[in-house]
């Protein structure tokens, strides 16, 4: 109805124009529901933001465009109001129009908005080198969410995990896995402070070693040999001397040079795998699923590293600096230059993500959507700045931050380290609370406000929890429904008295049910799913409200089928609603 009021009024906007002989672009204006109801339903402010380019004063227009305005069946009145709004009073049809257009809908609040535009959406991409925290998780329930608005918008998603599986966080967990290797075979060693110190590591090395025996033993003599110092703290954790930095990277050159290339793969290759296999299990069980797994090493493999710094120098981009390559990133609004290619000539993480995003605009994606998490704040200019460079415009690149989560068990707050193995895990979170209250409460507020996640909240069976107050609104209506086929009656909406919901709760319902695909493209187009996870929770609300005072399966056959027609409907869209947001309707509970 609001996209329908918009085209009465634009019409009649039109149409005083032309009686001027004007020729006007539309102006931005809104059709909104009025906030108090005894004003009308629907409220636009189109003349108020049209009054300056035809030179009248606001309420002055607003009569004319009254005056201009189509003859329409659902239209029983349009009014002047305050200073220039024109209010809209829809006919009684006791919801009959709304209500049957959502019958005939299984899908109702989908839309063709995004006209087949095709967007990349990635998120989580976290490295892989320890199981995904509840952090990730958060990541991950927004952007699977964001994904699947887009999708029921029209838009053509692909969701995609960027993983890094290459650089020196892979290279770390490669040679603690080769620690713990050593370990299990009887070494005796102290392991570096700056290694990946998780029971998972040692697994990993477990499992090698049931597999190839003592093979790849070494002296620990030549291993520690010529390596600096790890890093030695007091009592109090201040740092007396050594570098926990230099020790790991010595570490790790010392455990490639002793093992040889191939045989240091299967240690790097073992850890990634198996860590990589847990996070896509954990992510499907979650519900999470990518259309695309994209590998970081493939960049240099398939050449699209080469081609970017390529493009970046032919661009004039790159400058030459005490034998390192930077970027001239302050050219493009950065707050200064990019290491590109270090003194060393390693590849900096820098010049993978301008290998990446080029390749994904490459791959003809009209729009891309990163989602980060929060600590990633600095890389937006610096990513758009590269785009700018090659050429590509970087307003097409679009970047939602995510913010941490912090996890209380009562008054406890719960530290998380991924490096010291202290963490709770994803999986840890789902196993108490579930899946729904997970993906539920990571979406409950925007993506940019930071949650603290209420464990005893979102395990609760109250009111206070959403989440299971919007299930229980759908379960207690499949409950009515079981119960008329139990009677052996059926849902005849052509028998239902639609007079019987002109009361002012079942209207409060049905114009909440007419919204909802606004409310649906809404959350979509602002990338925020908390907007459809509210409206949900305020249906539930009002259907609640309504189901405690009235009696659905009344003796009257004509009031009963009204009433049951609505039910149908609130379960509908309470069903859809949740799909979208990644969680489950049940039918009992």
């Amino acid at each position: 109805m609001r996209e329908h009021i918009r085209l009465l009024l634009t019409q009649a906007l039109l149409q005083v124009a032309h009686q001027d002989s004007k020729s006007i672009d539309l102006p931005a204006f809104v059709v909104e529901p009025c906030k108090d109801r005894q004003h009308g339903d629907w409220a636009s402010n189109i003349a108020m933001v049209s009054a300056r380019m035809f030179g009248r004063a606001p309420r002055q227009l607003a009569e004319e465009i009254l005056k201009a305005l189509p003859q329409d069946h659902s239209v029983a009145s349009a009014t002047l109001a305050g200073p220039g709004f024109i209010n809209f009073r829809l006919k009684q049809d006791g919801g009959r129009r709304i209500l049957s257009s959502i019958l005939e809908n299984p899908f109702y609040g989908n839309s063709s908005l995004g006209d087949g535009q095709k967007i990349q959406v990635e998120f989580v991409s976290a490295n892989p080198t320890s199981a995904l925290h509840v952090g990730h998780g958060r990541g991950a329930a927004y952007g699977m969410t964001v994904a699947n608005l887009l999708v029921s918008q029209g838009y053509q998603v692909q969701r995609e995990y960027y993983v890094n599986d290459a650089g020196r966080q892979m290279n770390i967990l490669a040679t603690s896995t080769f620690l713990r290797y050593l370990q299990a075979c009887g070494a005796e060693l102290a392991f570096p402070k700056n290694g990946y110190r998780g029971d998972y590591v040692a697994d990993i090395a477990s499992t090698l070693r049931q597999e190839h025996g003592d093979r790849f033993l070494r002296s620990t003599i030549d291993l520690f040999d010529h390596v600096p110092e790890d890093e030695v703290t007091d009592d109090q954790g201040s740092i007396i001397r050594g570098d926990k930095e230099a020790h790991i990277d010595a570490l790790i050159d010392a455990s490639r040079r002793l093992l040889g290339e191939a045989s240091y793969r299967i240690f790097f290759n073992a850890a990634l795998e198996s860590i990589l296999t847990d996070i896509r299990n954990d992510l499907a069980e979650f519900g999470v699923h990518y259309d695309c797994w994209y590998s970081e090493r493939s960049l240099v493999e398939h050449g699209a590293l080469d081609r970017a710094l390529d493009r970046l120098r032919a661009a004039g981009a790159t400058y030459e600096e005490k034998g390192a390559l930077w970027f001239r990133s302050t050219q493009y609004g950065d707050d200064k230059d990019r290491v590109l290619v270090r003194d060393n000539g390693q590849t900096t993480y820098f010049a993978s993500d301008v290998a990446y995003h080029l390749d994904k605009f490459e791959r003809g994606f009209d729009r891309v959507l990163n989602i980060w998490g929060a600590d990633h704040h600095g890389y937006i200019s610096r990513v758009r700045a590269a785009l700018e460079a090659l050429g590509i415009d970087s307003s097409r690149l679009e970047v939602r931050l995510v913010q941490f989560v912090t996890l209380w068990r009562g008054d406890e707050q719960i530290q998380m380290s991924s490096r010291s193995g202290q963490f709770i895990t994803l999986r840890a979170l789902r196993e108490e609370v579930g899946n729904d209250a997970a993906r539920f409460y990571y979406i409950m507020r925007k993506s940019e406000q930071h949650i603290d996640f209420d464990l005893q909240l979102a395990t609760s069976q109250s009111k206070d929890n959403a989440v299971y107050y919007i299930q229980y609104a759908h379960a207690r209506i499949c409950s009515v429904l079981r119960t008329l086929q139990e009677r052996g009656g059926q849902l005849s909406p052509d028998q239902a008295d639609w007079t019987a919901l002109n009361g002012e709760q079942e209207q409060e319902i049905i114009q909440h049910l007419e919204q909802f695909p606004e409310l649906v493209r809404k959350a979509a187009e602002e990338r925020e799913p908390h907007i459809l996870a509210h409206g949900l929770k305020e249906l539930a609300a009002q259907f609640h409200a309504w189901y405690n005072q009235t009696k659905v399966l009344v003796d009257e056959p004509a009031i009963a089928q009204s009433r049951l027609v609505l039910c149908r409907c609130i379960a509908q869209v309470l069903r859809h609603g949740l799909e979208l947001l990644g969680v489950s309707a049940p039918d009992h509970m």
